[in-house]
């Protein structure tokens, strides 16, 4: 009788009350360490694509997901936990209150644990105000880049997920209010300060894509980006129930229910021309970005019910199932019409590209080697995220690691600007 109430207990629904946040929990309340995969899960906005969702949960290894979200409760809890038929131990939706409830213990130290982390949607100005500049984001960030685990989110969690963003400080903006002013003080953007998702991070995202259409404003975000930043700028966007999965080697998988509907994501690059940038892109008058009518390049990608339409964001050209459009803008009137893939290769442009260095053995058990061709750091971190051995300048081949627990463990390269991680595992 007393293991029957135990397992009962443990998978009986959780309400904990704080002033600060809230926390609703399903499962198994013992946490456990998995192997998850890297992944990023971006949902448009309306009701979640099944398919899609099973991609997110499989990449958790049977972990313990962790929902974020600034309003709202437990919907995501038995739709997680029980119904899609994808084992986890557990899912905890914590509705953050305030910021003190972004940084409070428990809540950091659930989201250190987690394998999977889900954004609801909401306003995403509260998830910039609550886990921006803090442990939190520190936290997310050694999710992404150190444990590589998957991480996604819906509308306003979709909405932070690009190096570039839209924070919506002063509210959402129209396509129309943007298209005829890009410094309207609801265009309210950020960059290279929050999260730090390997891929993106020269992207901004949008959703609800079709309702209301919204390509006018993010079209008025990349041109933003270009004119400040002096560099080619990225979006993906995503119609209202369009999910769109990305693995670690940069393929993104379209789900939706095309042909039935007209559910597409779409896939923004400024053209890969030595003149880049709009032709007017200034505060008080209407975005020209003309080109020679492409100045956006956009492949469109209808979502299928799994996910056999896709697009490669590591070298942003190669698709299969979609079509190619140029949008250009003239006086603030954004027009779309037949395009081509860039060929960004006659320019040399090329994107996402690591360091030549490769390590082996792994698994292994006392040491790994490494064979690089140019100057390289590292830094080796334990699953937590904590930093174990770190060399600014390596000139050896040889790292002995005998002393370390088995366990998984990753590698930080670092080669002048470029980074590369290397999940470990010591037998």
């Amino acid at each position: 009788m007393k293991n029957i109430l135990s397992t009962i207990l443990l998978i009986l629904p959780m309400i904990f009350y704080s002033q600060n946040y809230t926390s609703y929990f399903t499962g198994d309340i013992t946490d456990v360490i998995t192997n998850p995969q890297y992944g990023v899960c971006l949902m448009g906005g309306a009701t979640e694509h099944d398919e899609a969702m099973k991609w997110f949960l499989q990449k958790a290894d049977g972990g313990d997901v962790v929902v974020l979200r600034a309003s709202g409760s437990d919907g995501y809890n038995n739709y997680f936990f029980s119904e899609l038929g994808v084992t986890i131990n557990s899912v905890e939706t914590l509705v953050i209150h305030n910021a003190a409830g972004g940084i409070d213990p428990y809540v950091l130290q659930q989201v250190e644990n987690a394998e999977a982390i889900w954004f609801a949607g909401g306003d995403q100005y509260n998830y910039v105000s609550y886990f921006k500049d803090n442990a939190m984001e520190t936290i997310l960030n050694n999710h992404i880049n150190i444990k590589q685990a998957v991480i996604g989110g819906t509308s306003a969690g979709m909405a932070i997920m690009g190096g570039y963003y839209f924070d919506a400080e002063n509210g959402t903006v129209t396509s129309s209010q943007a298209l005829n002013n890009p410094y309207n003080a609801k265009v309210s953007l950020g960059f290279h300060d929050f999260l730090e998702v390997p891929l993106l991070e020269n992207v901004i995202t949008d959703t609800h894509y079709d309702d209301p259409d919204r390509r006018g404003r993010h079209t008025v975000f990349l041109a933003r980006f270009a004119t400040e930043l002096g560099e080619r700028s990225f979006g993906i966007a995503c119609n209202e129930y369009t999910a769109v999965c990305i693995d670690e080697n940069g393929e993104a998988s379209v789900y939706g229910d095309y042909p039935n509907y007209e559910e597409y994501a779409f896939f923004l690059q400024a053209n890969c021309v030595a003149d880049f940038q709009p032709e007017d892109c200034s505060e008080g008058n209407p975005l020209i970005w003309m080109g020679q009518d492409d100045a956006i390049r956009v492949y469109k990608v209808p979502g299928t019910n799994f996910g056999t339409n896709t697009f490669n964001i590591s070298d942003w050209k190669t698709g299969s199932g979609g079509t190619w459009e140029n949008w250009f803008v003239d006086n603030g009137a954004i027009s779309y019409v037949p395009g081509e893939n860039p060929n960004c290769d006659l320019l040399g442009v090329t994107t996402n590209k690591g360091i030549d260095v490769s390590v082996y053995p792994n698994p292994f058990s006392s040491r790994i080697y490494m064979e690089y061709t140019s100057d390289i750091g590292y830094i080796l971190y334990d699953i937590f995220g904590k930093e174990i051995k770190k060399e600014k300048s390596f000139t050896s081949e040889r790292i002995d690691l005998a002393y370390l627990s088995a366990g998984i463990y990753f590698l930080k390269i670092t080669s002048g600007s470029k980074t590369k991680l290397i999940k470990l595992i010591k037998e």
